[in-house]
């Protein structure tokens, strides 16, 4: 995880600017040109426009409504995401189900009552000694919001995995269409991997995200645009990676 982040800017930016720091002291002109250029990067990247608009770029082009194909799937499959483990006590005590996965989850069950298919659900372990973010999600979504679980895919570490693996599960049931469950944001990546192992993937993307309406806040930076430029950039990187590899 933190080799790959540090790819990805803007934490990679953080070093560059070191970098240039020390570059500066032999080499002034060059150091004050990368300290510069990793400065101006975290600083654009913290504005809520820039952020904002990276975001809600990821999902032109991505139907606003759920159209079923003339072949209609014959699953759901819901993706994992993030996780949140917390001590003993409360009402969820210890749970590892994270906001964004909570959310992918809640879609797959409102789905599931319109539609009438099984679910697969898939996403390893996220946690060392913690039971596969699947397996979890499979137990909530039957405990918890009272969803058809059929299938469970409890080792893949990313979304080609996440494809790969849930394509094997399908196909020897002979399902070879879904209904691909995620953030709108995730779901152009998402898309490409399960149609590249062979699986007809219909979207069904969770909530869009707004443009920005530039107005005076939108040029302030704020430390949660950083977070949403790193996953921002990282679908984006994730999409070219994918298209090459594909």
């Amino acid at each position: 995880m933190i080799p790959s982040a540090l790819l990805i800017p803007p934490l990679n930016l953080v070093p560059l600017g070191l970098f240039g720091t020390l570059a500066g002291l032999r080499w002034p002109r060059f150091g004050r040109a990368v300290s510069g250029f990793a400065a101006v990067g975290l600083f654009v990247l913290s504005l809520p426009g820039v952020s904002a608009s990276l975001l809600a770029s990821l999902e032109l082009g991505l139907p606003r409504e759920i159209v079923a194909p003339v072949d209609p799937p014959g699953a759901i499959v819901v993706l994992s995401a993030d996780a949140g483990y917390g001590a003993e006590g409360g009402i969820l005590p210890g749970s590892g189900i994270g906001a964004i996965t909570l959310d992918r989850m809640r879609g797959g069950a409102v789905l599931q009552r319109r539609v009438d298919l099984p679910l697969l659900v898939t996403g390893g372990p996220l946690e060392e000694a913690a039971a596969p973010i699947a397996e979890q999600m499979a137990k909530s979504l039957r405990e918890d919001f009272s969803a058809r679980v059929k299938w469970v895919e409890p080792l893949a570490e990313d979304t080609w995995q996440n494809a790969a693996y849930s394509a094997a599960l399908l196909r020897e049931d002979g399902v070879h269409g879904v209904y691909l469950v995620t953030s709108a944001w995730h779901m152009r990546r998402s898309l490409m991997a399960f149609r590249h192992f062979g699986i007809a993937a219909t979207p069904a993307p969770l909530r869009f995200d707004r443009w920005p309406r530039w107005d005076v806040d939108t040029f302030v930076p704020h430390i949660s645009s950083l977070l949403i430029s790193y996953y921002a950039l990282h679908e984006w990187i994730g999409c070219l990676y994918y298209a090459w590899r594909g």
